[in-house]
């Protein structure tokens, strides 16, 4: 007990002069001077890794907490799994082992002789002198787990292991362990300070890891990394020291000196301290990391692109690119199986990328799935000799959530064509690829690759919404082709859309077809056509097409018609949105193929009048069988049909197809409407011009900004009636009554047709923005 006191004197008086040191020492650039004075690296590599590997695991199961230790618990040992790992460092631990043990000697002396923690640190950056900065952090992490493991080894055992037993006395555990109620503080702050040193230490190792590809020491956060890594390992050090102090004064002065609070301030000061310098690190590790990736997602870019450009005897290089980068074997989903598939099932076959969010429209896929599967039907013809790979993209930057977890399967499993099994597998480069390159936007996209991996059209989805799988192979000249055996007929509009209609045409019917969203405008001019035509004596049919937006609207006016029989209506929405998206398609198309202006193209012009119409109002579409007659807005179908009496005498004469067009052509050229085209920004292409239907003058383009609140989420500026982001359009407007004068900015403002359900902005496209 006398040589204990003794002793435990000396060990105070040393734990004061550490807390002076590091109050004198608090300046570490006097602290930096003196470690860069021992550093004299002599150019040896030494792969630290596994070192760190083996001695992280020493500190994991040593560090116990108290409690256990008092039950008797007894920590699980297990061999280090990869045997190779362990064969692999055998010859580099057999070269460090001299070093480690000079260091844990080292430890242990100046913790028994009373030295300065600075003095010790210091030799210990004399012994570590030839040393890289991680190797150094590393041997002493190595040497301070060598005697931090034995003294919890045999903590551990004794209990259960006679030599274990006999250790334990000589080093006087039994007694530390019977009083371990009042040390359970202590090791809870060397447990604290102990995480904390390996995780600056595997901080520190990562920068050394850094691939030198992809980063140098002129980018900033590698700079400042580099500059604070010496101090990090200072500190490092002069925590082992501090620790390895504790555990040999508890190995030979008991308990009684382990109850004292000095070495408890010591040890949260230097965890704290450590804690801070991690953060930092860590901070620059982030940024450092975030560096080499757009650096990796450049190159990956690139390569991408070259890629395409290159010549390939079959399309998995590009396939593989796009699907499978990590070397997935088994990255695809098979639509009807639902088993997942290897990219061999897609070798030198015509591909479809189905490329889209998670946003994917029940009518969408309802009409893409029939179209495929009928093609599925006639497996054998040229057409059908594709196969559809859906490719969802996601925001990366968004993290991973159940719910959307959900929404993914609940698209997958009702897809019947392929699909990538997950959207993550799908890497940044491939997702900005997509973006850039192939304009994805908000709207799905239909990428055709031939059975070489050639890109044969960038989006497809318009000719497969227009002729289905007779598009195939749906290069630019089958689109060409296809457009010049279309001519303005009635089949244009409905096919494939409703067999009703077919019938009609296929008896020589006139058919009306009419939209609108005013449940008032549909009933006069329901009510009216039906009597023009019992007058006329010719047999007539109606159908009401709706809106291509304003669902809910939509939705009432069909109810109209059904409870008062108006006319016959398109009961499913989807119906509705397939006859609209395939009248837009046609417009996309052409503005694909550059020929959106094409005035020559009395097929082309018709559809634009048509689309404009139903930007505003109602319209209407008169066919005699296929032949189409009149295509009217509301402001001159409407009159045209009210004013039978003024032009019946020459259905006698003319025909009542030639009569009512007559009558028609007369009102439309006294006023025209105002034509109007709006293009969402985040759509994808838009033209820079686009010339009058009705005129062929070329229209004013705005920039507009417009929320309707029964439609969807939007974007931009805020709505004044709700605060949501409001969608940004680019529109293109021709009001004939004002020849071109400048006040026609003015004429959006009409679209307000209905309160409080829609606002919005106008400005000039050739002014800039405030």
């Amino acid at each position: 007990m006398a040589y204990r006191s003794q002793h435990g004197s000396s060990a105070n008086q040393q734990l004061v002069k550490s807390e002076r040191s590091m109050l004198t020492l608090s300046d570490d650039n006097v602290m930096l001077k003196q470690i860069m004075g021992t550093h004299a690296p002599d150019g040896r590599e030494v792969d630290v890794k596994p070192l760190l590997f083996l001695t992280e695991d020493i500190l994991n199961r040593a560090t116990l907490q108290v409690d256990a230790s008092v039950m008797g618990r007894q920590g699980q040992i297990d061999s280090i799994e990869d045997k190779s790992q362990q064969a692999n460092f055998v010859t580099m631990l057999e070269a460090l082992s001299y070093t480690i043990d000079r260091i844990s000697c080292e430890l242990s002396y100046k913790a028994l002789g009373g030295s300065d923690a600075h003095s010790t640190t210091l030799s210990i950056f004399n012994m570590l002198s030839n040393y890289p900065w991680d190797a150094k952090l590393v041997l002493a992490l190595a040497a301070f787990a060598l005697n931090y493991g034995e003294f919890w080894l045999l903590a551990q055992i004794y209990s259960t292991n006679q030599l274990a037993k006999s250790m334990a006395i000589l080093r006087q555990l039994p007694s530390i362990m019977e009083h371990s109620g009042p040390l359970k503080s202590r090791f809870e702050g060397l447990n604290t300070l102990i995480k904390v040193m390996v995780d600056v230490t595997k901080c520190v190792v990562e920068f050394k890891e850094l691939p030198p590809t992809y980063i140098s020491p002129d980018i900033a956060a590698f700079q400042t990394a580099l500059t604070h890594i010496p101090t990090a390992v200072y500190w490092i050090i002069r925590s082992i020291v501090a620790c390895a102090s504790q555990i040999t004064t508890l190995s030979s002065m008991s308990h009684e000196f382990a109850i004292s609070t000095t070495e408890s301030w010591e040890l949260s000061t230097l965890a704290h301290k450590l804690k801070n310098i991690h953060d930092h690190l860590k901070e620059q590790l982030v940024f450092c990391y975030d560096h080499i990736e757009d650096r990796r997602n450049n190159e990956s870019f690139k390569i991408l692109k070259t890629l395409f450009e290159s010549v390939h005897i079959d399309n998995m290089k590009v396939l593989k690119a796009l699907i499978s980068v990590k070397d997935d074997s088994l990255p695809l989903i098979d639509g009807s199986s639902k088993r997942r598939v290897n990219l061999e099932v897609l070798r030198r076959k015509n591909v479809l990328l189905l490329i889209s969010g998670l946003d994917f429209s029940h009518d969408e896929l309802a009409i893409l799935e029939q179209i495929y599967n009928e093609s599925r039907m006639h497996a054998t013809r040229l057409e059908s000799q594709y196969e559809i790979v859906w490719i969802p993209i996601v925001d990366r930057s968004v993290p991973w959530t159940e719910p959307m977890q959900k929404q993914f399967e609940s698209l997958q499993v009702s897809m019947p064509w392929y699909s990538v099994h997950h959207p993550t597998i799908i890497e940044k480069p491939v997702v900005r690829f997509i973006k850039e390159v192939w304009h994805l936007r908000n709207k799905p996209i239909l990428v055709v690759l031939d059975p070489q991996g050639r890109l044969v059209c960038p989006n497809a989805i318009h000719m497969m919404w227009i002729w289905g799988s007779n598009a195939f192979p749906f290069t630019s000249l089958r689109e060409e082709a296809l457009w010049k055996e279309e001519t303005w007929r009635l089949e244009l509009l409905v096919d494939g859309i409703d067999p009703t209609i077919l019938n009609w045409i296929r008896e020589e019917k006139y058919i009306f077809l009419y939209g609108g969203d005013d449940p008032e405008w549909v009933r006069k001019f329901t009510n009216q056509a039906k009597a023009m035509a019992e007058a006329a004596r010719v047999p007539m049919e109606m159908v009401y097409v709706g809106k291509s937006s304003k669902r809910e609207q939509v939705r009432r006016v069909i109810a109209t018609i059904t409870v008062e029989k108006l006319s016959y209506c398109w009961q499913d929405p989807t119906m509705i949105w397939f006859f609209w998206t395939r009248l837009e398609s046609m417009l996309f198309s052409k503005i694909q193929l550059g020929r959106v202006d094409d005035h020559t193209d009395p097929t082309m012009q018709q559809i634009k009048k048509l689309l404009s119409y139903d930007k505003e109002g109602g319209w209407a579409v008169l066919a005699k069988g296929s032949e189409v007659v009149v295509n009217g807005h509301s402001t001159t179908i409407l009159p045209t049909v009210f004013e039978y009496d003024s032009w019946k005498e020459h259905v006698i004469t003319k025909g009542f197809d030639v009569a009512i067009r007559d009558y028609h052509d007369m009102l439309h050229g006294v006023s025209h409407p105002c034509c109007r085209f709006e293009f969402l920004n985040s759509a994808g292409r838009i033209p820079e011009t686009m010339r009058c239907p009705e005129c062929n003058r070329a229209m004013e383009k705005y920039t507009t900004f417009l929320c309707c609140h029964d439609e969807g989420q939007l974007n931009v500026i805020r709505s004044v009636e709700c605060n949501r982001a409001m969608e940004k359009y680019t529109t293109f407007l021709c009001c004939h009554d004002e020849e071109g004068s400048p006040e026609k900015a003015q004429k959006p403002n009409r679209r307000v047709s209905s309160p409080n359900r829609e606002r919005q902005a106008i400005l000039r496209g050739n002014l800039p923005p405030h």
